[in-house]
């Protein structure tokens, strides 16, 4: 089963595992995060019942956007995939963490401005951490590579492809 597994995966080196492992642990804890905000229940029965199900239908669709990337993003092999989705995931989840601080630092709060305008600046400060963090979390995973072409290619779209130039 392993041999499959690893075959399937195009994983050539047993550390390399460690990817696939970390995807796994990374959905059930958002399952289970999920499984939590959508019930109001005490019953750790229901809990479990419903976050293992809905594990199974993130894992579903985290396979079939594998499957519609998989010819689209320029990977060496299939497991670096699960390794740019943890650094998708990392990077979207610091980039709120930093950013809210960094408001606050600044002097923006929900109190002393519109809300409108405070959640416009907070999603411009958001994407501005975003970009940083992508890099950053990009070369600690060991794919700076590929998400310098993935930014070149945002930037575009963005209008601002003369940046990098």
């Amino acid at each position: 089963m392993l041999k499959t597994f690893k075959s399937r995966w195009e994983i050539q080196k047993n550390w390399q595992l460690l990817f696939p492992l970390l995807g796994l642990v990374g959905l059930g804890y958002s399952a289970y995060k999920l499984t939590l905000a959508l019930t109001n229940s005490n019953s750790e029965i229901l809990i479990s019942v419903v976050a293992i199900c809905l594990f199974f239908i993130l894992l579903k669709l985290t396979l079939f956007i594998f499957k519609k990337l998989e010819n689209k993003w320029i990977l060496d092999y299939k497991w670096e995939m699960i390794r740019v989705f943890i650094v998708f995931a990392i990077t979207g989840s610091s980039s709120l963490v930093v950013g809210k601080p960094v408001m606050k630092l600044i002097g923006i709060t929900k109190e002393n401005l519109n809300p409108v305008i405070y959640w416009v600046l907070f999603i411009i400060i958001g994407l501005i951490f975003y970009q940083i963090l992508l890099f950053t979390f990009g070369w600690l995973f060991g794919q700076f590579k590929f998400f310098w072409e993935f930014e070149k290619k945002m930037l575009k779209r963005f209008g601002l492809g003369k940046l990098i130039k």
